[in-house]
């Protein structure tokens, strides 16, 4: 594994910005906060404030037929809504309790773009735009000349140039089964990194292992030195795959008040009460759309990609999204977070993508419908 490397700021040209230090948990990196923190920004670390729906401009009435719709919608494990900082709903259906992990699948992408932004803060990572063959070295990582065009960037946005057909083929199923789950990517071809979106767990999976490599100790004890810790999240479990990596792409396991605050801390720009967990800017700039050509989805009728999240330019919302119908669905406007997950174990393809729908349906109807 590479040595830690000193933080450093960056100001580039078509990177995005940030200021002083990140505060992190690490003893060798704390410094005071940059930026002033939203005026109601949460502190996440404490447990969340339970309030009445009108409080925050919620109608308890539609609010109402919102739960009626989610009661209906077969293998629908919980719905959570927090609203300006505050939970207003908070349903769990089938064996599942609040306390219960909630897999999230592919929500893992944008818990990993967050550790990539707090390690690109601290130095771990020197540039966003820096090659992998720069962290994946030695013979453990078969690298070629063709992936010093494979950028971490890139990888945020899938844009790697790694062929892959996960959408509507079968390379996920194939490459979970590999021994090798590293160079079972890197052996695949890759051609014009940069222009061309192609989902790909894989290639996630490995930003999972340059991350890893970059910070010198395990994903997982990094994360909740950085990440989980400061949010006061303490029960969280990482999917393995048998080596020394955690899957990067997909299926670790939290609660979902606790994927909430995840969500919170975007909405919050990166703040925790007056602590700034990530960098200045990371929270905008990761949930842009920096793809906004990627066509509809049920409800959502124009779909983009930032860093591993994605946008639904509709509503002017980002979410984290897992297989089967697992959402963080944020609306900065609305100062709003639902969290979402299903029982996905045994779909389909088609039969996800009708679950997915059917919970995208459910938030962007009856419970944005429900705000005042």
């Amino acid at each position: 594994m590479s040595k830690r490397r000193q933080p450093r700021s960056m100001v580039r040209s078509g990177v995005w910005l940030v200021g002083a230090t990140l505060v992190t948990t690490l003893a060798a990196c704390e410094s005071a906060p940059t930026g002033v923190a939203p005026a109601e920004s949460v502190d996440l670390a404490t447990p969340w404030t339970v309030t009445d729906p009108a409080v925050v401009g919620v109608d308890e009435n539609r609010l109402f037929l919102a739960g009626r719709t989610a009661e209906g919608i077969d293998r629908l494990q919980n719905l959570l809504i927090v609203r300006r900082g505050r939970v207003v709903y908070d349903r769990y259906y089938g064996e599942m309790e609040r306390d219960s992990l909630a897999d999230g699948r592919s929500i893992t992408k944008s818990v990993l773009a967050t550790l990539v932004g707090i390690a690109i803060e601290s130095g771990a990572i020197d540039d966003i735009d820096d090659p992998i063959t720069q962290y994946l070295r030695g013979p453990r990582f078969r690298v070629r000349v063709e992936h010093r065009a494979v950028t971490v960037r890139r990888l945020l946005q899938m844009t790697s140039g790694i062929e892959w057909s996960e959408t509507n083929g079968p390379d996920y199923g194939v490459w979970i089964q590999s021994p090798d789950h590293e160079n079972a990517v890197l052996d695949r071809a890759v051609v014009d990194p940069g222009s061309t979106f192609r989902y790909n767990s894989g290639a996630v999976h490995l930003l999972g292992v340059l991350l890893q490599e970059a910070v010198g100790r395990p994903l997982p004890e990094y994360a909740d030195e950085v990440l989980f810790a400061p949010l006061g999240i303490r029960d969280v479990r990482w999917e393995g795959l048998g080596g020394d990596y955690v899957n990067g792409g997909s299926g670790i396991d939290l609660r979902p008040r606790d994927l909430a605050r995840i969500g919170q801390l975007y909405l919050q720009d990166g703040f925790s009460g007056n602590r700034r967990l990530l960098p200045e800017g990371w929270a905008t700039e990761a949930t842009l759309p920096h793809r906004d050509d990627l066509g509809s989805y049920g409800p959502i009728e124009r779909l983009g990609y930032g860093y591993l999240w994605w946008t639904d330019l509709t509503r002017g919302a980002y979410l984290a999204w897992g297989w089967g119908g697992q959402f963080v669905y944020v609306v900065p406007a609305e100062d709003l977070v639902v969290v979402a997950t299903t029982r996905w174990s045994g779909l389909s393809g088609s039969a996800s993508r009708q679950l997915a729908t059917e919970v995208l349906s459910l938030i962007t109807g009856p419970v944005l419908g429900a705000l005042d």
